[in-house]
């Protein structure tokens, strides 16, 4: 067994542990490897481990492993903030977009989005923490976001993502996560169909997974540590 499959199998060990400990089906939280920084060959490692689902920051550096890996039925998942310029180059090769966080990006993907593949699956990023360095739309505009993004054609909106600082400790951890899951209650109350909470990563997927999370990002626990990239 080599070490990335070691290290995927301890990863899902830690979410079926944490789904137990608050009575949730592990089959209810999707597990997105998050591979910015990681080559092509370690991500072929890591898909013969079966794990199909992988997040990318960086839409340059996705596009050279996509075209290495074609030929593996990879689910790719865009979790980076998307400049204006690059919008047509997801919208055509990406099946997931998290970092939605402006109306403008979210009509340039649906006009942009090549009618012969399915819609392209949409998270919105809210800043659910107020961090001055993360992206996001603040908690109380993503009603507001999510209705508008909802109608547009070629888009399913599936809910929403956050990337909060890290905390101090597992409590801090789950009250952060539970704001979230709170907006994403009260904007399924007011009738948007959604099924996706996409937070929790390497350090506390558990505080996550116990708050609701159907989605955890993990990369340093999979891959171990990388340098960090030059954004494109």
């Amino acid at each position: 067994m080599t070490i990335i499959a070691e290290n995927l199998e301890a990863v899902r060990k830690r979410i079926v542990a944490a789904c137990a400990a608050v009575g949730r089906d592990q089959h209810e939280v999707k597990l997105l490897a998050v591979s910015k920084s990681v080559s092509a060959g370690v991500v072929a490692q890591a898909v013969a481990s079966g794990q199909l689902a992988y997040g990318e920051n960086y839409i340059q550096e996705a596009l050279g492993k996509m075209a290495l890996l074609r030929q593996l039925p990879i689910e790719w998942h865009c979790i980076g903030p998307i400049q204006s310029n690059k919008t047509r180059l997801v919208a055509e090769n990406f099946d997931w977009v998290h970092s939605v966080d402006r109306l403008k990006v979210a009509q340039r993907l649906s006009e942009q989005r090549p009618i012969h593949l399915p819609p392209l699956q949409i998270c919105i990023q809210v800043n659910i923490d107020a961090s001055a360095t993360k992206a996001g739309i603040a908690p109380d505009q993503a009603l507001e976001l999510a209705r508008s993004v909802a109608v547009l054609p070629g888009l399913t909106l599936r809910g929403l993502m956050t990337i909060p600082e890290p905390a101090p400790d597992f409590a801090a951890a789950s009250a952060t996560h539970l704001r979230t899951r709170d907006l994403y209650e009260s904007l399924r109350r007011d009738g948007l169909e959604l099924d996706t909470l996409s937070m929790g990563m390497s350090l506390d997927l558990e505080a996550a997974v116990r708050a609701g999370s159907t989605l955890v990002r993990v990369g340093s626990a999979i891959f171990g540590s990388r340098p960090p990239a030059v954004q494109d």
